[in-house]
Parts: C-alpha cells; structure tokens; sequence
C-alpha cells in the first residue's frame, strides 16, 4: 500500500507553516501568500553520500569542544584578501575562511561578475586556495566565456560546474575539498529532502540550512547569489539573512554605470559600509574616489543646489542635492522626492515654511539626489533646507559651500557625529566654507583643518547668505 502524500502550506514572506490555506498570513500579515508544499521525510539511507558527508562535516571540529585561551589570535583573525579594496573594506578587511556570506541584487546587476572578479583575486593572492564555482543558471561555456573576459587566471585551482542539485553539488565539494564554495542562484537549486517547486520556502531554508552546516563544519567559505522581489529584498523567508554570517545587497541605477555595495549585516564588520564599482567592458571596476560620482561637473554656481556629506561606515562621501520650487497648478501642491524619504522631506519643508517664511504651501517642491544616491542620515538636512531655499530665493550658493546639520522642528541646529572625517574630505576635494551647528564638538585636530567654519544656530541665520 501506497504511504499517503501529506501536504503542508508555508508563507513565501516569512516561511510560517499551516496544514490548511490561509488568506491572510497570521504570523506576517501578508495576504495570498501560502502555497502548497509536500511534506518529504528522508528514509534511512536514502541519501547515501550526502549523509556519510555531514558526519564527515560534523567531525571536522564542530563535535570537538576548544577552551577560549586554547583558540589562538592568528586563527581568529586571519582572513582572505580578495585583491578589491572596496569590497574587503565592505567585508571588514577581508573574506574570513569559514563565512557564510548572502548577494542580492536586481537582475544583470553584476552579481556574477563580482563573484568571478573575487575569484580572480582570491586566485591571485593565495596559494594553495581552491575555488568551486556551482551555477544553477549558466553552462560552464558561459561561465568560462566570462571568465576569459575577465582575466581570471588559468591555473588550475578554479573547476566549475552547472548543477541545480544540491547533493550533487555537495558530492562535488566532497571530491574537489574547495576552500571557497560559491553557488549561483539560491533560487535554482533543490534538494531531494524537499519535493516543492525551486525557489519555494522549504526548499531554500533547506539549502542555506546545509550550506551553514558545511561553512561552520568543515571551513569553507560558502558565497550564496540571492534574487530579490520587487521592494529590493532578497526573496524568501528572513530566517535565510538569519543564518549567513554576512548580508550584502549590490545595486544601482539601470540608467547608470556604477554599482553600490551595501553591508547590511556583518558579524566579521560594520554593517554600514559602502563599496563603489563602475561596470565597463572589462568588468567592475573600483572607484577610489566616490565623491567624484555624485558631484556635479559644472563651472559656474546654479541655483537650487548644495553639497553635503554623507558617511557611509567608515568613509565620508560628499554628495549634490538639488531642489526645484516651481508655482502649483494643482489644489494639492506635489512633493516629489529621489533619493530622500518622502516623510522627512515633508518635515523639512513645513521647517522652512514656519522659521523662514517660505511659500511652499502653494509651490511644487521636486527634489533629486545626484547619481541616484539615497540619504539616510540626518546630517543631511541643512543642505537640504538649502538648496530649497536657495531654489525659492533663485539665488545660488557657491559652489565650493558644504552643508552639515540635522535640523529640529524649532529650526535649531543640532550637532552631528563624525565631524572630523567630514571636513578633511571636504578640504581634500576643494572646498573652502562650511556650514556646521553652533554647538558642534571641535577638538584640536579638528580645528587645524584649513576650511572657513561658519556656526549657525538657526535656520533664520541663512537670510543673510543670500542676501
């Protein structure tokens, strides 16, 4: 007799479980998104090498306690150099032997190309490194096509392969032993333990489950490519970004050529690093100097714009906001917004229109920040009060003024952190005046800075500037 099929439903957004479909999700909330999946239990023996593969994971030094002072400095900090400053930076000085590191991003973004640019260095820089590279999505032609292209190194310590199976992908890491492991796309590949369709929620929590099992047990950098929905997350259940060590998100606009790096979780760094790429014919390439990227090019002062700068982690970089008040022909003035939260430009607006007088009740207010950069720090803010003010006045700054400040609802200036690295890029990239709150913390370094400092305590202080 036949054993009956048994059939559960899980919800593609948080992974909860139901034995009945549900409308709504009563875990996330969300609506329609539970799907039928069948329930697989693994014979004894069923899986054969793979099972012979996780004893032999679990005895290479998980099942074997250590004392602390037993575990020596140069293991716990040694680490990987991929040859990209940006992206080590971004990893927090390198790849650590045994991480378990997630890549999302929009479609022909680059995902691949970097994991083939890190392969190429890993190459170059260590002896000895194995690398296996697993596409579900490509041949091997393509991939080795790519590779050419690239100039990653023929020396035979990079083997790939096009497989969607993950037992046939670990029986792979049991013959080759890589010491980097990279598996491109999550989404493609499945496992016999779960019968749902690729992509499903038991069938990539059961993926990344095996895939932390390997990178912990036996030391092997696992790199995972994840898709992301249409919001920009990665799709699939958050117990995924729970489990890997490291969450990097690559973007950009389709429209441009250079690529963002964002950390958003890094158990080995700080979570708030940025790496800059541009894409050309010979692949992604670094840019040393990100400041130039969001910096207008333009020889004369425009009206409606100003420069501030943003820190992203460790790294300051300044950026261009620009601003454009024009005369309403609607009941409902339009408040668009690129690059900054729609709520915060809002606030900043009903600001202006209290302490400074600005007409903005019956004006349109557009604003833009340069190269499809998104603000998300509050030190941003008085650069932004100015370059609408300075739209509505039609009077412009000087382009070497940089504006730094958070901005409270009484018009007061607050001070801001990290006042030191903001200013020396500033003087490095030209600038000559700087706007900062009258209450900032200047220390004796600080002070040296070659800049002209102007204090400003209110909003009503900026009248004068462009009078």
């Amino acid at each position: 007799m036949a054993a009956k099929i048994k059939t559960q439903y899980s919800c593609q957004n948080c992974g909860s479980i139901s034995h009945q479909w549900l409308g709504r999700c009563p875990s996330c909330e969300s609506w329609n998104t539970f799907i039928e999946e069948t329930v697989h239990k693994e014979k004894p023996g069923e899986a054969g090498a793979l099972s012979q593969m996780r004893e032999e994971f679990r005895a290479v030094g998980s099942s074997k306690f250590h004392k602390l002072e037993d575990i020596s400095e140069t293991q716990s900090k040694q680490r990987y150099t991929t040859n990209i400053e940006e992206l080590d930076r971004v990893l927090g000085g390198g790849l650590v032997p045994d991480a378990f590191t997630l890549l999302g991003g929009d479609p022909g973004i680059g995902k691949s190309t970097l994991l083939l640019q890190v392969a190429k260095g890993l190459i170059e820089k260590q002896e000895n490194l194995k690398i296996l590279y697993v596409s579900g999505e490509e041949s091997i032609e393509q991939i080795r096509s790519r590779s050419k292209r690239l100039g990653v190194p023929e020396v035979g310590r990079i083997f790939l392969a096009a497989e969607t199976s993950l037992e046939r992908a670990l029986s792979m890491v049991h013959e080759v032993k890589p010491t980097v492991l990279m598996i491109d796309s999550l989404q493609t590949f499945t496992s016999s333990s779960s019968q749902s369709a690729p992509g499903s929620v038991s069938q990539v929590r059961e993926i990344s489950a095996r895939l932390m099992a390997l990178a912990k047990s036996a030391r092997v950098a696992v790199w995972l490519i994840g898709h992301v929905t249409k919001d920009g997350s990665i799709a699939g259940p958050k117990t995924i970004e729970h489990m890997v060590d490291t969450v990097l998100y690559f973007e950009g606009d389709g429209s441009q050529s250079y690529r963002l790096l964002r950390t958003v979780k890094n158990r080995f760094g700080s979570t708030h690093e940025l790496g800059v790429f541009e894409m050309d014919l010979e692949g992604l390439r670094e840019v040393k100097n990100p400041s130039s990227l969001f910096l207008g090019e333009r020889s004369v002062p425009v009206e409606g714009v100003a420069v501030t700068a943003s820190m992203e982690g460790t790294r300051p970089i300044l950026i261009e906001v620009q601003a454009l008040v024009s005369q309403s022909t609607m009941p409902m003035p339009r408040r668009v917004s690129v690059g900054l939260d729609a709520q915060r430009l809002a606030i900043l607006s009903a600001v202006l229109e209290r302490h400074l007088g600005a007409p903005l009740g019956v004006k349109d207010l557009f604003f833009n920040v340069s190269g499809g950069f998104h603000l998300s720090e509050t030190a941003s803010d008085l650069a932004v009060v100015a370059a609408i003010y300075s739209s509505i006045e039609e009077k412009a700054f000087p382009s070497d003024w940089l504006f730094l400040g958070e901005v409270s609802l009484t018009g007061e200036l607050r001070r801001i952190p990290l006042l030191e690295p903001r200013l020396m890029e500033a003087k490095k990239l030209g600038f000559k005046k700087v706007f900062i709150p009258k209450n900032s913390d200047m220390n004796e370094s600080t002070k040296k800075i070659p800049l002209q400092i102007e204090r400003i305590e209110h909003l009503r202080d900026f009248k004068r500037y462009l009078s």
